[in-house]
């Protein structure tokens, strides 16, 4: 058919300049009815008439980027993905109105008074978000409500609990518009230097860190990076959805260190911490006895008590990619002179701990969901950890045997 309407076209064509010597119109208006006729034949060549196109009707899900020699349209995307977040940020509820919301909703609280927290009852809640302003209205909707309703006999909620939730929904959205300044992609995630702009210039913000040298902001903006790659980038894309970054908890923990009266016990618990990040630093120089920045296998064999599997290393270094139907436990133990153990043996025991969904295989989601993922890799990796494993129930029988000995001398 295509072959057909190409001849015909084509034929008109030749015919027309044929006739030409005979048409007395102008050069012009000859050359505009040809294109009129090349481009109506051509149309109907390449699929037919644009009258029932339905590719008219699907929307445009596709937006090419520009490529890096396009600067106007690159600066362009950028003032306007500018524009649009300053947009969303004046969307979010201030300083001001939040402590008018918290007013509106004390004045509103409901009786009777059964608790020490002061509750609101559906109409009221209604109220408040009439007076509260535009901005408030999606918090103010019967889904919300109905989320933060229990247990109470009246039907009423907690004044504090719903404050709260807005409260918490105000740092998201500031906090995701904040990560989404640094997203030079903008395509929703952070590469690991995004992630690192954001860390170094978070750090002046953060009471906790005020100690740290500027000479060490490198290494701790490393560290801290390290942990968000580490676990929200488990396919090593080099890239971290914003999304999952704001669903953790590391955000929260880096965040924590605004608080200036932090506790020495939070401290030392949060990776993000200047201790945390002093304590890394301090190991990693000790292991690095060639002080050339890095860690070769030899020094991180040393790492703890030196008791890091050789298999594991090899793993970690990709030089090994199977356990050769052995536990590299096993040849700890005949250095250390300690009677190997059963490889069926520790692989039942995993597997009970575990519970995977394949009886055939563990996966890291099977690891998670265990919540036994600590204590199965210590086993794997480490012979102090397969050690302690294994003599977990050691320190019960000891002490039953010391309450014995004592009970027959006091008769």
């Amino acid at each position: 058919m295509a072959k057909e309407n190409r001849t015909d076209w084509s034929d008109i064509l030749k015919r027309r300049l044929a006739n030409s010597n005979r048409d007395e119109r102008s050069e012009e208006e000859k050359k505009c009815e040809e294109m009129q006729l090349f481009s109506k034949y051509y149309s109907e060549w390449k699929g037919g008439s644009d009258k029932n196109k339905s590719y008219k009707n699907i929307p445009r899900f596709y937006f090419r980027l520009p490529a890096e020699e396009e600067v106007l349209l690159q600066k362009l995307r950028e003032e306007s993905r500018a524009v649009f977040l300053q947009r969303k940020s004046r969307e979010l509820l201030d300083h001001e109105e939040l402590q008018n919301l918290w007013f509106l909703l004390e004045k509103q609280q409901v009786p009777p008074v059964n608790s020490e927290e002061a509750m609101i009852s559906y109409e009221a809640y209604l109220q408040v978000g009439d007076m509260a302003g535009p901005k408030c209205n999606k918090f103010f909707t019967a889904r919300v409500y109905a989320k933060l309703l229990h247990s109470d006999p009246y039907g009423r909620i907690s004044i504090m609990q719903f404050f709260n939730y807005v409260m918490r929904k105000v740092w998201l959205h500031q906090t995701r518009i904040g990560l989404s300044l640094y997203d030079v992609a903008g395509q929703g995630y952070l590469r690991e230097s995004d992630l690192e702009n954001y860390i170094l210039e978070l750090i002046p913000t953060l009471p906790q860190l005020d100690g740290l040298e500027k000479s060490f902001y490198s290494f701790y903006v490393c560290t801290a990076v390290r942990k968000f790659f580490f676990f929200l980038d488990p396919l090593r894309t080099g890239k971290i959805k914003i999304q999952d970054i704001l669903a953790c908890s590391f955000l929260d923990d880096l965040l924590e260190l605004r608080d200036e009266e932090l506790s020495k016990e939070s401290q030392e618990s949060n990776w993000f911490s200047a201790p945390s990040a002093l304590r890394v630093y301090g190991q990693y120089l000790n292991l690095d006895k060639d002080h050339n920045g890095m860690l070769s296998k030899e020094e991180l064999s040393r790492y703890g008590t030196a008791t890091l599997t050789s298999v594991f290393l090899e793993r970690v270094f990709q030089e090994c990619l199977t356990y050769d139907g052995e536990m590299a436990i096993q040849d700890k133990m005949k250095v250390h002179c300690q009677v190997p153990v059963s490889f069926q043996d520790v692989k039942d025991e995993i597997f009970d701990m575990v519970k995977p969904k394949d009886p055939y295989k563990i996966t890291l989601q099977d690891l998670v969901n265990s919540c036994q993922g600590d204590t199965v890799t210590s086993i794997l990796i480490d012979l102090n950890g397969f050690w302690t494993y294994e003599n977990r129930e050691a320190p019960v029988a000891n002490d039953s045997d010391s309450t014995s000995t004592a009970n027959n001398d006091d008769s």
